[in-house]
């Protein structure tokens, strides 16, 4: 993880502006477009505190639920339209999951206000079982669209896609799982099965595309941002260049600290991004993207310190 000094300064990295003209015109551009601002996390593994304080500076008293809440609503504030997503492995990690299960998390993030989440590995931990007694406190969507849940009693209990509207843009968000068998317990997720993310991704992406006219597509995605070792393995980098259509990849699973989202072409050549920040909280993505005739002319990537920003506005 980087310093705050360092991360502040590669905070507000622009994309896809090779040239950009006077400070004046550029802004004048962008009022008259149509601004969508996506907030997310991932991998938030009960870390409702932050760290203690220690010798290690990456963590250090960094992280905690109330100061990202703080640094949410300060954005929200600022920005008319926003959307606050999150990439899954919500639960476990400290003593509040151990005795909670996962309640005060989804209750703290339907304070906070998210639109919605996938599943991660780690919501299995207490079984379907422990997954359906939380969910009565997630005041959000959970959106998964690559787990067959229909022989368990999480059948019907999860949404494979949503649409959302700001400002007249649809914005069309689904969510794909890691395969569970050989990294979860056969008796933790019964008879849930598995289908392929990459052909699932590419029918949710018709689907959204050319029925529901959506012009932004989300994936929340849990598959792991790279695996060097096991090249042939699902990630968030196949995910991007083995499909069309998917504008952002909200990734999660591999913990991986991004600098800023990177691009990847797609199967038909056009830049697809894919962010990931890390885990426990310690960072929040945002991506302001910039709508004209609701397509995407130009958009704003920052990967913003939590514990930094958080501890400025709380004092």
């Amino acid at each position: 993880m980087e310093t705050r000094r360092e991360f502040i300064k590669k905070a507000g990295a622009a994309s896809l502006l090779t040239i950009i003209p006077g400070a004046d015109l550029l802004a004048g551009e962008l009022n008259q477009m149509q601004k969508i601002t996506i907030l997310h996390t991932n991998d938030q593994h009960s870390r409702i505190e932050p760290f203690e304080v220690s010798s290690d500076e990456r963590t250090s008293n960094k992280g905690g639920f109330a100061r990202r809440a703080a640094l949410i609503h300060k954005i929200r504030q600022e920005e008319p339209n926003v959307l606050l997503l999150d990439a899954g492995d919500v639960f476990q990690g400290t003593p509040y999951f151990n005795y909670y299960g996962g309640e005060l998390e989804y209750k703290l993030m339907t304070q906070m206000g998210y639109d919605a989440s996938t599943i991660g590995n780690h919501e299995f931990d207490n079984g379907l079982e422990g997954i359906l007694k939380q969910l009565p406190h997630a005041g959000f969507d959970i959106i998964c669209s690559n787990y067959d849940f229909s022989n368990t009693i999480l059948d019907g209990k999860f949404k494979p896609f949503q649409i959302y509207k700001k400002e007249g843009v649809k914005i069309g968000v689904f969510g794909l799982g890691i395969q569970l068998e050989g990294l979860v317990g056969k008796e933790m997720y019964g008879d849930t099965r598995y289908l392929d993310p990459i052909k699932v991704a590419q029918g949710m992406v018709r689907f959204l595309r050319q029925e529901k006219e959506c012009e932004l597509v989300i994936c929340l995605s849990h598959l792991g941002y790279e695996y060097k070792n096991d090249p042939k393995k699902v990630s968030d980098i196949h995910l991007a260049q083995k499909t069309s259509g998917i504008d952002l990849i909200i990734g999660g699973h591999t913990h991986t600290f991004l600098p800023e989202p990177q691009q990847f072409k797609n199967k038909d050549g056009k830049m697809v991004l894919v962010n990931q920040v890390g885990w426990a909280g310690l960072y929040l993505g945002r991506i302001d993207f910039y709508m004209e005739k609701r397509k995407i002319k130009r958009y704003f990537t920052y990967n913003l310190n939590d514990y930094s920003i958080g501890k400025e506005l709380m004092g």
